[in-house]
């Protein structure tokens, strides 16, 4: 059923703020034209509501209600501040790459001595050239999706990657997102990885605000193409003031004998979704996704997940773990789909979620959706509190209450973060969720 829908008011101020924001935005002729034609199927939707299926959890209409105006690009007092919280969040061995409101900042990031068969250009730079081999990527996914689209039209920075073939990364790739003022405004970053053929990455992304930034916007979207023989280790860590938004986008595609695996940890702003479209085209390939929301308050995380496999001898594997407190709200969705010519995948998908207070509140979707006959599939969730005899037994042998729970939890999401594999990464990860747990009241 088609519906025809009102241009609201919130359109209306989008439109605005396109306008004002044009002269900014990279890219003449064909990147205008796809810009114009990115934003004309956003209004054609508007901001995405409970009436949507894949947004059934998530109502923008109601959580965001509007899109605040295009972040300013950052001066000097904004660049000064996100370089403090660069170093409060810095991992020692990796190639930082850093966003500073939606900007890449040269100066806060690492792109000195590039490693042979590495390549790192700006957005802005790829835009600009009019560069023919990567604006279909960077375009492609336009009417997947609502939000995708308007970071399509709107999105102002972010970094082009690109990793020859049979080049294996020594360092991982470290990309900072960093919101830096106290101006409630909106960034929009996209960035592309590309890994050719036997090829190897770790790529890490994190999301952090400067001291002072509180209620902000962050529009992100990742297009990842990983080459036959090719193997990419990716961690998300969602560290943004409770205060702000964040809606982040991946469409990741696989060649053949390919390995993905990825790792993301939700524990900071009021309101988050994470949604990847994950398309196994290449025989031989391996998903691995895995994740934990840490929430608390009245925080909101949703993580969408859409896992295509369309050739024979693929396998998946899907862990997902989530601790809720308070009146916080935890979302998962899962979608496997198994076309006909799929045969002999081996696809699991499992979720969990720990409910630690009577108002806090877990929904959990895992599907299956099967088209080939000779397949290893299956999926569970379970949702459910801490263990009373084994808070007592804890508590009995000299543990506080705190600390008994935080024992309990810490193994709970054990299991998605051992997933991992690096071990420094890791432990980046165990000391992200024991910040959250530090902080619990």
């Amino acid at each position: 059923m088609n519906l025809a829908l009102a241009k609201t008011e919130t359109g209306r101020a989008l439109s605005d703020i396109l306008a004002v924001a044009r002269d900014r935005l990279p890219g003449a002729g064909g990147v205008a034209d796809a810009r114009r034609q990115a934003f004309d199927a956003y209004q054609r939707a508007g901001l995405p509501h409970r009436r949507i299926e894949d947004w059934k959890y998530t109502d923008l209409r109601v959580l965001m209600r509007d899109v605040l105006p295009l972040a300013a690009a950052p001066d000097a007092a904004a660049l000064t501040r996100a370089g403090k919280a660069s170093k409060l969040h810095a991992i020692e061995g990796v190639r930082r790459l850093v966003l500073v409101d939606g900007v890449f900042a040269p100066g806060l990031s690492e792109t000195a001595d590039l490693e042979t068969g590495l390549g790192i250009r700006t957005l802005r730079e790829v835009l600009e050239a009019g560069d023919s081999l990567a604006q279909p990527q960077l375009f492609a996914p336009d009417s997947s999706d609502a939000m995708v689209a308007l970071n399509s039209a709107m999105m102002t920075d972010g970094l082009v990657i690109e990793v020859a073939d049979g080049t294996v990364l020594t360092k991982p790739l470290h990309i900072v997102h960093i919101a830096s003022g106290a101006v409630p405004s909106a960034m929009f970053t996209r960035s592309l990885l590309r890994l050719g053929k036997a090829a190897g990455a770790t790529l890490v992304e994190s999301y952090i605000a400067a001291e002072g930034a509180k209620t902000y916007q962050v529009h992100d979207s990742l297009v990842v193409s990983i080459g036959d023989d090719a193997r990419l280790d990716h961690v998300r860590l969602i560290e943004d003031s409770r205060e702000a938004f964040n809606i982040s986008s991946a469409l990741v595609s696989l060649g053949a004998h390919a390995h993905f695996n990825t790792f993301g940890m939700t524990s900071g702003a009021i309101v988050s979704r994470y949604q990847a479209v994950i398309a196994v085209a290449g025989e031989g390939s391996r998903v691995e996704t895995n994740g934990v929301n840490l929430l608390n308050g009245r925080q909101h995380a949703d993580t969408t997940l859409f896992l295509d496999h369309a050739v024979p001898n693929c396998s998946s594997r899907e862990i997902f773990r989530a601790v809720v407190d308070d009146r916080g709200h935890s979302v998962f969705q899962g979608r496997i789909i198994v076309r006909p010519k799929a045969q002999k995948t081996d696809a699991k998908m499992m979720t969990r979620a720990l409910l630690l207070s009577d108002e806090a509140e877990a929904d959990n979707k895992p599907e299956l959706e099967i088209f080939a006959d000779d397949v290893t599939c299956g999926h569970g969730a379970t949702t459910g509190a801490l263990d009373e005899s084994l808070l007592f037994y804890l508590r009995a042998r000299g543990l506080s209450e705190k600390e008994a729970q935080a024992l309990l939890i810490q193994a709970f999401v054990g299991e998605a973060i051992e997933q991992i594999a690096s071990d420094s990464l890791r432990e980046l990860a165990i000391s992200a969720a024991e910040r959250w747990l530090a902080a619990r009241g």
